[in-house]
């Protein structure tokens, strides 16, 4: 079961729909709610001079008003809140909090950057992401949603999940979060395997057709004998194969069938091995118009499912 959900905001209208999800989730689950807010206080500021004490004093001060009306609000829905202030690189001090609460999950608000935009300023709820102790819910917001309030007035529903699943270790752990989330929420479970294109040469021949012809019966097989293990008497488990790019797939699939929340595993590589790499949960998390939940699943141990040489995240 969730019980422990941990809300870092900012304040900004980047957070308000977080919010709406945090509170919600945490009202729903009867789950304990922390919320957070970092004063970001970059390590390259002297915290002995006078200007920089009285810039992070007035960032404190501020954060403390604005918790205190975050935590009154949750209240009156029947929400028990406990509050914390931190000062610091947000990404850091989120992880840090999301362990010392033992959290059972990590709602942050995002704006979805692509492009250069996201080479120069990153991603704090990336970050989150490829640290945090436990998954983490990433609701993205546009800036058009905010000059109508429409999405921001929009109810919080999730009724259709979507998994995307390549057999691997962390897809699969990921799943069985997705069906703990499903039975909390009394939602149904969509899971989704994507069949990358295959290139073929001049030597194209029908033996090739009949290859792939199989290899789609044999993964169609795969996932329905896979939805049929998590089957539960109040929760739908239904599967579908599509073929494409894995992230396009995956948003696509998001947007037409359509579905509430993602729900899917990542790496959580660093480095130069995330650099070249890339992540499909990244492209996804940057481009999907639902709510994405992205699992590392370390509170899951190792996963006892049998793994594919295809990998998503």
């Amino acid at each position: 079961m969730i019980k422990r959900i941990l809300f870092a905001t900012d304040f900004s209208r980047w957070a308000r729909r977080a919010e709406d999800y945090a509170c919600s989730l945490a009202c729903s689950w009867k789950a304990s709610l922390t919320v957070l807010c970092v004063a970001e206080f970059p390590p390259g500021l002297n915290p002995d001079y006078p200007v920089n004490q009285q810039y992070l004093a007035d960032l404190l001060k501020n954060a403390s008003s604005q918790l205190d009306d975050l935590k009154g609000r949750a209240e009156r829905r029947g929400i028990a809140v406990t509050t914390r202030m931190a000062a610091g690189i947000p990404s850091e001090e989120v992880i840090a909090a999301a362990r010392a609460e033992d959290s059972d999950l990590v709602v942050v608000g995002t704006r979805g950057k692509t492009g250069l935009a996201h080479v120069l300023l990153g991603s704090t709820a990336e970050r989150v992401i490829r640290g945090a102790p436990c998954p983490v819910l990433a609701v993205r917001t546009e800036p058009a949603d905010n000059e109508d309030g429409s999405v921001l007035s929009r109810p919080v529903t999730l009724e259709r999940i979507l998994v995307p699943v390549d057999f691997s270790d962390c897809s699969l752990d990921a799943l069985k979060y997705a069906a703990v989330v499903a039975q909390q929420a009394q939602a149904s479970l969509l899971l989704l395997h994507v069949l990358e294109p295959v290139s073929y040469g001049l030597d194209f021949t029908l033996g090739q057709s009949r290859a792939r012809h199989l290899e789609v019966e044999t993964w169609t097989k795969r996932l329905e004998e896979l939805a049929a293990t998590h089957q539960h008497p109040n929760m739908v488990v239904e599967s579908r194969l599509r073929g494409g790019f894995p992230s396009d797939s995956i948003l696509d699939a998001a947007k037409t069938l359509p579905c509430d929340l993602i729900v899917m595993g990542t790496h959580g590589r660093r480095g130069i091995s995330h650099t070249i790499s890339g992540s499909v949960a990244e492209a996804v998390l940057r481009k999907a118009h639902c709510p994405v939940i992205a699992v590392r699943s370390q509170k899951f141990g190792p996963s006892d499912s049998e793994s594919n040489v295809s990998n998503y995240p």
